[in-house]
């Protein structure tokens, strides 16, 4: 009989989450009140102010506080005690999962230059003008945007890396992602998306190793910043 697996250790985001519950159920934030401001917060926690959004976006997740765009974040009403319980895992952390990708999408750069085939870069060049057209109606291109990495991602040939960054970049879909997602993401910061893929197409189309993996790397730290802030 194999021995039992060791408990996943708890995320950060989560750890955070059950501090803030653990205030509230103490009566440090009463119903109806606004929590203190984010930097005082991660102050008073010991944590960045990255992770501390991501541990409201988990409380937010579980309707023990709202999020209210441009005002706060306030405590919300509870009907059970569900301060009590442990913040269930939400997916990965959005801010890891971007440097995670930061560090692979930069180095598949020098491989796709190296290895893309005319038929890769005019089908990248065929998404980018998809992308464009989407955005022009006011869409949010998710899947092209996901055509672009993967297809980028094959490109340099390795196909272990490609699937580990198409399960990078599908890690979007978890409960905590898509709603940070749902919050931050509008038809104004895809326009803003959409020239840094024209930028990284240009490079790889120049066969300019260094220039993509830049144009990558500045690509993915601005998507972090308008994901998760700095």
């Amino acid at each position: 009989m194999s021995a039992p697996k060791p408990p996943e250790p708890r995320r950060l985001y989560q750890q955070i989450a059950d501090q803030i519950k653990e205030l509230i159920a103490k009566g440090s934030f009463q119903v109806g009140e606004r929590l203190p401001a984010e930097r005082e917060l991660a102050l008073q926690l010991g944590v960045s102010r990255p992770s501390l959004r991501e541990g409201l976006i988990a409380l937010d997740f579980q309707g023990i506080v709202e999020i209210r765009g441009g005002s706060g974040v306030y405590v919300c009403p509870q009907t059970e005690p569900r301060a009590a319980k442990a913040t269930p895992e939400l997916g990965e952390s959005p801010r890891e999962l971007m440097q995670a990708r930061s560090a692979l999408e930069s180095a598949v750069m020098i491989l796709a230059c190296a290895h893309g085939t005319p038929a890769q870069l005019k089908q990248l060049r065929n998404i980018v003008n998809q992308m464009r057209a989407e955005t022009e109606r006011n869409r949010m291109p998710l899947e092209l945007d996901r055509s672009f990495h993967i297809t980028l991602a094959q490109m340099g040939g390795n196909s272990v890396i490609a699937r580990i960054i198409a399960e990078l970049f599908d890690e979007r879909h978890s409960p905590i992602s898509a709603k940070l997602s749902s919050r931050y993401e509008n038809p104004r910061t895809w326009k803003t998306a959409l020239k840094e893929h024209e930028a990284i197409l240009r490079a790889l189309e120049a066969r300019d190793p260094i220039a993509a993996q830049a144009a990558m790397l500045s690509h993915l730290r601005a998507s972090e910043l308008r994901w998760v802030g700095d």
